[in-house]
C-alpha cells in the first residue's frame, strides 16, 4: 500500500511500468487492476473495435460515467439516463445518437447504454472513465439470474417456462451481432 505520490512511485520503479499497450493485453482495458500506474489518477480508458454489425450488450457501469469516442467508423447509441427522466410526452426518455469519427458522447453514471456498429466494415471506438474502477453490470444476464418467483413479478403474466425459454436465449460474448444487418453485409455465422 502506498500512503503519497512519493510512495506510490516508488512501487512502480521501471519506465516500463508507466506504458500500457492495448494490443498486447486481452481486453483492451486499461484500470487501476491492468495498469497500476492509474491508482491516483482517477481514470481508466479501453481502446477496442467494434466488428461489423456489432453490438456491445445492454449494460451499466454502476462507478463511473462513460465517454465515448469514435475514431473511425459509425457508431449508434441509445442511453436511458434514470427514471424520471422522461421525453415531451412523459414517457421514459431514450437518448439516441449517431457518432462518426471524431465525435462522441456521454452515459452518465449508472445508465443502461448500448452501442452498434451498423456498417459492413470495423469502428475504432475509445471509451474513458473518470474512476479508476468503473466496474460494469450486463443487465439482461444479471436481471435472468434472480429467482423464477422475483422475475414473474417483475414481468407480470410470464410462466416459469417462459423465464427457462428467455435464459436459454440469452447471447454471450463481448458483443453480438445485429442479424438484420449481417444479411445487408453477407456476413456468415463461423
Amino acid at each position: 500500500m502506498a500512503y503519497s505520490g512519493v510512495d506510490r512511485a516508488a512501487l512502480l520503479p521501471q519506465d516500463k511500468d508507466y506504458v500500457y499497450n492495448f494490443s498486447q493485453n486481452p481486453g483492451r482495458f486499461a484500470d487501476r487492476k491492468t495498469f497500476p500506474a492509474l491508482v491516483g489518477t482517477g481514470g481508466s480508458l479501453a481502446v477496442g473495435i467494434l466488428p461489423p454489425c456489432g453490438m456491445a450488450p445492454l449494460h451499466i457501469h454502476p462507478r463511473s460515467a462513460e465517454l465515448f469516442a469514435i475514431i473511425e467508423g459509425r457508431i449508434l447509441t441509445e442511453a436511458v439516463i434514470e427514471a424520471g427522466v422522461v421525453d415531451a410526452d412523459g414517457k421514459q426518455r431514450v437518448i439516441r445518437t449517431e457518432l462518426g469519427p471524431n465525435m462522441m458522447t456521454v452515459f452518465p453514471q449508472g445508465a443502461f447504454h448500448v452501442q452498434m456498429n451498423p456498417e459492413c466494415t470495423s469502428a475504432s471506438i475509445v471509451a474513458a472513465f473518470p474512476s479508476e474502477d468503473p466496474g460494469i453490470g450486463l443487465i439482461l444476464p444479471q436481471t435472468f439470474a434472480l429467482d423464477d418467483e422475483w422475475l414473474k413479478t417483475q414481468f407480470g403474466d410470464i410462466s416459469t417456462e417462459e423465464i427457462a425459454k428467455l435464459r436459454a436465449s440469452l447471447p454471450g460474448g463481448l458483443f453480438l451481432q445485429v442479424e438484420e444487418c449481417k444479411k445487408k453485409c453477407g456476413i456468415q455465422d463461423e
